[in-house]
């Protein structure tokens, strides 16, 4: 009979509790989400993410365990997000998984948020390792070979904003809702994406690093010549720089990632597939791109479905089963951190100090 983990999601806005077994079933996969209550700010507050995932925990815990038809004495194990994340969030997630572990006798996994998702192709389409994975979020943005369940090798990455940063900070400039990916796709679906130039950073250095930054400000000259000369922006002035926002942000991803195909196919043991997770793969325009390369290069191209994507506790817990069969239950220790790199041996591109390196 397979065995059942628990996963436990709070590393950002997303309080999520899911259980899935070792057949890689997913019995339940719920989310609470807090759109409503960080709408009024322009983006997530987290003092205010902390409190809302330490009131909603149980509750999403009950909700998965009830729709997976399960009591938690059938649960084998919890899988917990430890980091990275807003440390208010993890640390709530972390001590309600401890709780959980201590009442129920279930051993305790700590996962790795950006592990959850590059292992996600593993739950939906049993892909093998190694294979490639373009991971890019709100937060992140990295390009890694995925060679097991705790083996990651990064090829590249941003070195400033990930792009859900940049798709969220623009929104704001043009005046769209939160959260900005959707808005600035939503626009750019009726904008012509070559009516302003914008840049594409760093595509004249040969390698596989990213900036985003520099894509931002951009977008604000042309916004303010734009208010100055006509005294605010037309909807189809917001949809035109969305669209060539969108057009930069995946011509520059689309063009890091054939590198990093060229770089990966070179290793000793080859990628199996060009997979991408994260919740800025949901936008079409970029997807678009990588399915182009992937087919260009002859590479198999995984995306898990959109729901997968984003953040979610499906993916804590297969993670954690993943570690598990691997020995590594409670080898990592539990306890809540703000930055957490996949790839430790590569030098930081992001973050230093007493938090450490973000990437």
């Amino acid at each position: 009979m397979p065995r059942h983990f628990l996963g436990i999601e709070s590393s950002c806005d997303d309080t999520g509790a899911a259980v899935v077994s070792e057949d890689r079933e997913i019995l339940s996969n719920i989310v609470v989400d807090q759109a409503e209550l960080h709408a009024a700010f322009g983006g997530v507050v987290p003092e205010i993410a902390a409190r809302a995932h330490a009131e909603k925990l149980d509750t999403a815990a009950a909700l998965a365990l009830k729709a997976a038809g399960k009591a938690l004495s059938d649960i084998d194990a919890i899988a917990v997000t430890a980091g990275p994340g807003l440390i208010g969030g993890v640390l709530s997630g972390v001590m309600f998984a401890r709780g959980l572990a201590a009442g129920s006798g279930a051993p305790l996994v700590a996962v790795n948020h950006l592990a959850g998702h590059a292992l996600t192709p593993r739950l939906t389409d049993d892909v093998e390792f190694p294979y490639l994975m373009l991971l890019v979020s709100g937060g992140h943005c990295q390009l890694l070979m995925v060679r097991g369940p705790d083996n990651f090798s990064r090829l590249g990455g941003t070195i400033d904003d990930a792009p859900g940063e940049a798709f969220d900070k623009s929104a704001r400039l043009l005046g769209l809702p939160q959260p900005g990916g959707p808005a600035i796709e939503a626009a750019a679906n009726t904008g012509n994406p070559k009516r302003f130039a914008f840049p594409r950073p760093l595509l004249d250095r040969n390698d596989c690093n990213m900036s985003f930054s520099g894509l931002k400000t951009a977008l604000r000259r042309e916004r303010d010549k734009l208010i100055d000369a006509q005294g605010g922006l037309t909807r189809q002035d917001q949809s035109d720089l969305a669209g060539g926002f969108q057009a930069a942000v995946a011509d520059v991803l689309t063009e890091k990632t054939r590198r990093a195909i060229a770089l990966a196919m070179s290793d000793d043991t080859p990628p199996t597939c060009l997979a991408v997770a994260g919740g800025v793969a949901a936008n079409k325009a970029i997807r678009a791109g990588l399915e182009t390369i992937s087919a260009e290069t002859g590479l198999p191209f995984c995306a898990p479905p959109l729901a997968l994507c984003t953040d979610n506790a499906a993916m804590i817990a297969w993670a954690g089963i993943e570690l598990d069969r691997i020995g590594a239950t409670n080898r990592a220790p539990l306890t809540a951190r703000p930055r957490w790199p996949l790839d430790a041996t590569q030098p930081a591109l992001l973050g230093s100090g007493k938090k450490g390196a973000k990437a």
